[in-house]
Order: C-alpha cells, then structure tokens, then sequence
C-alpha cells in the first residue's frame, strides 16, 4: 500500500464527503528532507471541521494522520473545509 493510500484509509476516520489526495513528491526530487518521506497535498471536506479554527482543523489531520507524519510523509498541504463552506 502506498503513503497516501494509507493517508487516505487513515483520513477515513474525519467522515469526508470529499477526499483528495495528490502526491507532490516529484517536484521534490532531490530535496534532502524528502528522503524521509513524500511531498502531499490533501483537500478534505468534513462537517467535523464546524465551528473549528484552521489550526485545530490541521491537528485533526494530522493526529488522523498519526505514524505517517513520522515515517511516509515529510510535508502535509492541508486544505480543510466544511461542507457549508464548499457550497458558499
């Protein structure tokens, strides 16, 4: 299985109504912090997000996240929004 099919089985735990998943890490080829990990960028959609601020919406991913944050991925985009915010 790979990094972000992990991701996203681990993100499964917020409820998104929608899940993206992109794996950046080619245009970090040769970056010498990569070799510990790939280069995502994740668009999650999740009413878990209401009435929660941008940092305390990134923890959530992260902690979904878990192991992989320390082995698998070197860095996270995280865009997170709740499914009201998608339709305004």
């Amino acid at each position: 299985m790979s990094a972000a099919d992990y991701l996203r089985e681990k993100l499964e735990q917020l409820a998104p109504v929608q899940l993206d998943i992109k794996d950046d890490s080619a245009r970090h080829a040769g970056h010498a912090g990569a070799k510990s990990g790939g280069h995502y960028v994740v668009n999650i959609v999740s009413a878990r997000f209401a009435g929660l601020g941008v940092m305390q919406r990134h923890r959530l991913v992260y902690d979904a996240a878990g192991d992989l944050m320390q082995n698998g991925i070197h860095a996270l985009s995280i865009t997170a929004r709740t499914p009201e915010e998608m339709q305004a």
